[in-house]
């Protein structure tokens, strides 16, 4: 299984300068609770075999067990990350980054040590070990596993070392953060004239750029955050309404949560406008301008508009947390659930069910932005998780574009990266109680949509396996910080700021900055031309092309919506609102929530089983070409079993490797995607596409 890429070879091989070395490798000193190297001789190996500032803290000879086949080879631990270098394998030059057999720090989220048959030591940052063990497993907080025996015959101390070298390492990573990012030199690239392979929406140019190809006419980038004097959390750019002030843009921020106030997400080729937001900020007292000033952004432009409950029927922070650490338990080599009981284990840890509550409502709202021309807008407290899920989804759902790899990339840089989703915090890095994995969360619904439609996603899952690895590996800035200013001052982006809002960051190293236009989506720095190919789905119809879908801005494609109305989608129905902001008729309203947000009655059907959820006076509207309603009932939410269940070779080989029954699993799989892509493509097509040429030269 190769998805994790591949990297530069380290140079650990004895000196025969320093004969102290010999077999056991370079010696190390403990200082201050930390290993470090003693030998100078190592320093220029280090330098050209290992990423900057990284070092090698100890190594031990060893086999990986587990996956057949048994490789022998060399255990390394440095001060970034725990990697297994086979014998006789040189990893390619062309990518200096991970390896599939490289695990961060960050990433490790079990280590086991083990001697006989009995012997089993739960290893915790800090904690002695008792024994010399025997084999050593490192359970990744990704689902995978790496198990590695250590050799006898006199290098028992080795094992011992290099063990306890990673218990250090990962109780002093879990204090500093060490590593924040690869330089650009390191990837052999002109910083002159490279240009990023995604835009990543830094500059007022990119976001305009994005802006015309949308077709959003009635929308203007706003420069009111460039010094993130607003909110740090948000990006320095941003869309509001054309005939909006800056100033007055400024004023209506700040009364709600966090500054997140409402801005373009998305505009629709039919016309409508999917909006976000945080929270009303309750302490606020707005005047009537200001007022004024919030409806106007909130509608837009449009007469018709729907306020989204973005957390109504969706977990809490706590529920997915909780359901990904069941999840990963039960994924464990070692789970102690039965084998009979372990599909009823599997939905006791809810995270199918939290997949299909994010299908469903992500469904009903791209129900509401393809049904009327109309202002769609998305209300989460926080505006940094439920929203960019949400609003990442109903994209998927409505338009082919964002279903291609390109598109799919823009579509994470701009509703996860430069909205500022807090991955560091999300993905249990800083440590903070906050962690819940909402990103993964999403990455599991988008491969659910590719499982049911398979010809109309341009990507394969190996490029979703991919993203969800690279979450975890501390390589570029894309996945290391938690806003864009944190992410934007760690690069050098920005040399003077004003901070106004800036909740709990804490300052990076002095003297490491990064290039910023080094992403996540610079994939040949961890993969080679081989690997990228896999990225794209081979049943992937390019007739789905989405200048031939629907041309921009078609006014009859879509009807106004009635005049005047204002609606709060919650639960699954439509209910009318006597107005959009709680402050119009009295801020006491705000004490109350429920006078001025009724709630209905959870709906058992969902907004599309309703007739589209719309009154029947308002008349049939037709299910819009090019709009994916996905199944999200019993049977039809899959586990995403080559990601989960990684970490158990018997499973994945019936994924990978030539078994009877994983054949036989693997046949059927095949034939039910067959039938899926027969009408849709044929024969002649399927071998045109399948020239590796032309996919390359595509993805380029």
């Amino acid at each position: 299984m190769w998805w994790g890429g591949r990297g530069q070879s380290f140079n650990i091989a004895p000196q025969k300068e320093e004969p102290e070395m010999g077999h056991s490798g370079p010696k190390c000193v403990q200082r201050t609770g930390m290993l470090e190297p003693r030998s100078r001789q190592l320093d220029g190996h280090v330098a050209s075999g290992c990423l900057p500032g990284e070092q090698i803290l100890a190594w031990a000879p060893g086999v990986r067990k587990g996956l057949e086949p048994e490789l022998p080879g060399t255990l390394i631990c440095t001060n970034l990350r725990v990697t297994f270098q086979p014998c006789g394998w040189q990893r390619s030059q062309e990518t200096p980054l991970s390896s599939e057999y490289d695990f961060a720090l960050v990433n490790i989220g079990r280590l086991e040590a083990v001697s006989g048959l009995s012997r089993v030591q739960l290893l915790h940052p800090g904690s002695p070990l008792k024994f010399i063990p025997e084999e050593i497993l490192i359970h990744g907080r990704d689902f995978r596993l790496l198990r590695v025996a250590f050799e006898a015959g006199g290098l028992e101390p080795q094992a011992f070392q290099v063990t306890m070298a990673i218990v250090q390492a990962r109780a002093q990573n879990s204090q500093v953060q060490q590593y924040a990012g690869i330089p650009l030199s390191k990837a052999g690239q002109s910083s002159g004239s490279r240009k990023p392979p995604v835009p990543l929406l830094e500059t007022s140019e990119d976001w305009e750029a994005e802006r015309k190809k949308q077709g959003a006419r009635g929308w203007r980038v706003s420069t009111v955050n460039e010094r993130f004097d607003i909110a740090t959390s948000l990006p320095r750019y941003f869309w509001v309404p054309k005939r909006t002030l800056d100033s007055e843009v400024r004023r209506a921020f700040g009364h709600f949560h966090q500054g997140r106030g409402p801005r373009l997400s998305w505009h629709h080729p039919g016309g409508s406008d999917l909006l976000r937001c945080g929270g009303f900020y309750t302490a606020s007292d707005p005047n009537k301008e200001d007022i004024r000033a919030v409806e106007s952004m909130l509608q837009a432009g449009h007469s018709d508009v729907v306020l989204v409950d973005t957390v109504d029927e969706l977990p809490s922070l706590a529920d997915v947390q909780l359901a990904h650490l069941r999840l990963r338990a039960l994924c464990l080599p070692d789970s102690s659930a039965a084998e009979e009981k372990w599909l009823s284990a599997l939905e006791g840890t809810r995270w199918l069910d939290y997949v299909r509550s994010c299908l469903r409502k992500a469904s009903d709202i791209s129900v509401l932005v393809t049904s009327r021309v109309r202002s769609v807008v998305l209300q989460e407290r926080g505006d940094r998780d439920f929203n960019g899920l949400l609003s990442s989804l109903v994209q998927l759902l409505s338009v082919p574009e964002a279903r291609t790899l390109l598109g799919f990339q823009s579509l994470v840089q701009r509703e996860w990266v430069a909205a500022g989703h807090p991955f560091l915090t999300r993905l249990g890095v800083t440590g903070a109680s906050e962690e819940a994995p909402v990103f993964l969360l999403f990455l599991d619904c988008v491969w659910q949509l590719l499982q049911q439609f398979p010809a109309e996603f341009e990507f394969s899952e190996f490029f979703l396996l991919a993203l969800h690895d690279s979450a975890r590996v501390p390589d570029t800035l894309t996945f290391l910080r938690d806003t864009p200013w944190e992410r934007g001052k760690q690069g050098g982006q920005f040399n003077s700021y004003t901070q106004i809002y800036n909740p709990g960051y804490c300052q990076p190293p002095a003297g490491n900055s990064v290039n910023s236009q080094l992403s996540v989506w610079d994939w040949d720095l961890r993969y080679n031309s081989e690997q990228i190919l896999q990225f794209h789905n081979p049943g992937y119809d390019p007739e789905h092309c989405p200048d031939s879908w629907l041309p921009r801005q078609q006014p009859s494609f879509m009807v106004p919506g009635p005049p005047s109305s204002v609606w709060l989608f919650s639960r699954g129905a439509l209910t009318p609102l006597n107005q959009l902001c709680p402050w119009r008729d009295n801020p006491s309203l705000l004490a109350v929530s429920s006078r001025w947000l009724p709630r209905a009655a959870i709906s058992s059907e969902s907004l599309a089983d309703q007739e589209w959820g719309l009154p029947s006076h308002w008349g049939a509207c037709p299910l819009p070409p090019g709009l994916l309603l996905p199944g999200y009932l019993g049977p039809q939410i899959r586990l995403w079993r080559r990601c989960y269940l990684r970490g158990r070779p018997e499973v994945q080989k019936g994924l990978s490797a030539p078994t009877i029954s994983g054949l036989q699993d693997e046949l059927s799989h095949l034939q039910e995607l067959l039938r899926k892509w027969t009408p849709r493509i044929s024969p002649e097509d399927h071998s045109k596409k399948r020239d590796p040429n032309t996919i390359l030269s595509q993805s380029r």
